[in-house]
């Protein structure tokens, strides 16, 4: 069985580092930027009014949710959602998350390519990540081999195509987290929300929280790698 497959249980074990540790250090850096206030005193609601305004997008209003590190813009309902600590803080974190999240509803606006894409794959994504797994765990009862008749082999390479479709949408999120917390640096230096030193801080808290989307797809291509390799020495022994 695969869980017994060594090369497996590597990946297994490089993958819960892959996500255990980027989530531990976004969370101590968010954690830590969280006690340092900004010198103006602004809070991450405020800054994410003034940023938004200042980019035509008065109609898109600010909301407070419940949750840690729960901050997101809904492009669906064109809002953008903060947690309670960033839009009441007045932190060097919730300042940092704030410009963040306004920089996605700027993207959103401008149409930018990598979000147009994403959106695009998002119906494709869900589909390979729910029904992915499935199919190839289906594939390893069948049996990838000539004894399966060649069923086991189509329906693992079903799986993979779909769960490729997830790997995908992984990758496709990278650039579009990490050009919205280049926007977001670009905001708040060129408007003096933050003094130097605090830059240093919001660029840690931002490199922290980009890390872990660029782990997540790591694991999940080293898991796409595995099946297809099977997949390949499946099709090799026929």
């Amino acid at each position: 069985m695969f869980f017994q497959d060594p090369l497996y249980l590597v990946i297994m074990l490089v993958g819960m580092a892959l996500v255990f540790i980027p989530q531990m250090w976004v969370k101590k850096t968010v954690a830590k930027f969280s006690e340092v206030r900004t010198s103006r005193g602004v809070s991450g609601e405020a800054v994410a009014r003034k940023i938004l305004d200042e980019h035509g997008l008065r109609n898109v209003p600010v909301e407070m949710v419940d949750g840690f590190l729960s901050d997101h813009y809904d492009p669906s309902q064109k809002v953008v959602r903060l947690s309670t600590d960033v839009f009441r803080g007045t932190s060097v974190a919730s300042v940092a998350v704030a410009a963040h999240e306004c920089g996605h509803a700027i993207q959103h606006d401008k149409g930018f390519y990598p979000v147009v894409v994403r959106s695009s794959l998002v119906p494709l994504a869900n589909l390979g990540s729910q029904m992915g797994p499935i199919l190839l765990m289906v594939a390893v009862f069948l049996g990838f081999g000539p004894q399966s008749g060649g069923m086991g082999f189509y329906v693992a390479l079903a799986g993979v195509a779909l769960y490729g479709m997830a790997v995908a949408f992984h990758f496709v999120t990278l650039p579009v987290e990490l050009d919205a917390s280049g926007r977001a640096l670009k905001v708040l230096q060129t408007n003096y929300y933050l003094n130097a030193d605090e830059m240093i801080g919001a660029k840690k808290v931002l490199n922290a929280a980009a890390f872990t989307y660029v782990a997540t797809a790591m694991y999940a291509l080293m898991e796409l790698m595995y099946w297809v390799f099977r997949l390949m020495g499946a099709r090799r022994d026929d």
